[in-house]
Order: structure tokens, then sequence, then C-alpha cells
């Protein structure tokens, strides 16, 4: 039931179709703008919902790359909050701070953490593994790479080869359409 809301949220406001070029620089005729869902109040709480079923209990932080994994990981925090779960969350800044506090980590990471690593949708998966060397380096430990969106296919091959599982809530084939697989 929560899975097909999510579906059906994401259908009638995040899917695009048309024209597009993925970061990989791949053409697609169809594109997933999930920050339409995961920054509604309606979309927050379906992508909760679905992720705090699944997230193991020993799971202390949830976050990931800065901006994709930003709304996601606040979220579900927030929501878990209220259901009296605690998770701290975090973004990981794509480049090094110079200033104030420094460093790739804003939030509440603590060394020792397990962590959900997240993102809105992922094609490759990079940026996800990008955010789990980030975190291993703080001294927490990435568990489990959690993706709103798998539009790619191939992030749960790449994930295994740095020990890591994946656990999409939504896949494209749940969207009706084809993994775009590995770039030519």
């Amino acid at each position: 039931m929560t899975k097909q809301a999510l579906i059906d949220h994401l259908l009638a406001h995040s899917v695009k179709r048309g024209d597009f070029v993925l970061k990989s620089g791949k053409p697609t005729d169809w594109f997933i703008d999930a920050k339409q869902t995961t920054c509604s109040p309606e979309g927050m709480l379906l992508v909760a919902d679905a992720a705090l079923a699944v997230i193991p209990g020993d799971v202390t932080a949830i976050g990931g790359l800065t901006m994709g994994a930003d709304a996601v990981a606040f979220g579900i925090a927030a929501i878990a909050a209220t259901r009296g779960r605690s998770l701290r969350s975090f973004s990981v800044r794509k480049e090094v701070k110079d200033h104030g506090g420094g460093g790739r980590i804003a939030g509440a990471l603590e060394p020792g953490d397990k962590v959900v690593i997240t993102e809105d949708a992922v094609t490759r998966g990079v940026s996800m593994l990008e955010a789990a060397e980030v975190i291993r380096e703080a001294g927490a430990e990435p568990v489990l790479l959690l993706p709103v969106v798998d539009r790619g296919g191939t992030v749960t091959a790449m994930a295994a080869e740095h020990g890591l599982g994946v656990l999409a809530l939504v896949t494209a084939e749940d969207l009706g359409f084809a993994f775009e697989g590995p770039n030519p």
C-alpha cells in the first residue's frame, strides 16, 4: 500500500517525459525530478513511511551527498522522531569547506554511527559511493544505500564491490520504464 502510494505520487509529480541528458551524458526519454516528491509534505510522509519500514533497527544516522539526499534524510529523521525513533541526519558536502568547522560533513553524524546513505534518485550510484567513503573517513559505518528511486539498475553491483547493499524504495521498472543500465 505504502509503496504503491509512493509510486503514484512519483508518477503524478516527479516523472517527466521528453528529451533529457543524464549527468552521465546519456540521453533518455524520461527524467525523474524526485524532489517534487521528496520536498512536498505528502511525498515526505510517503518516503518516510516506506524507508522506516525497511531501515534496520541498529541504524543511528541517515544522510548522503547534498542536494539529492538532504530532503530525504531530513524528512525521514524528523518523521522517525515523531514515532519514537532517533536518527541523526547530515549532509555530505561536494567539497571540503575551508572555513568554520571545515570538512565535508554538515549535520549530526558521529563516529561509530551505523549509517543509511540515501539519495532522491540514482542512475549509476557514484554519488552514493562517494558519500560512503566520506562517511567512513569520519569514523562512521555505512550499512545500506537507500535511494528513493533507482533508475539505472547498476548501483547494486557497484555497491557490492564496496561491501554495501542497496534497497531502492522504487525502481524504474516500478514506474513503468526500463532500467537505464550502464553507459555504452
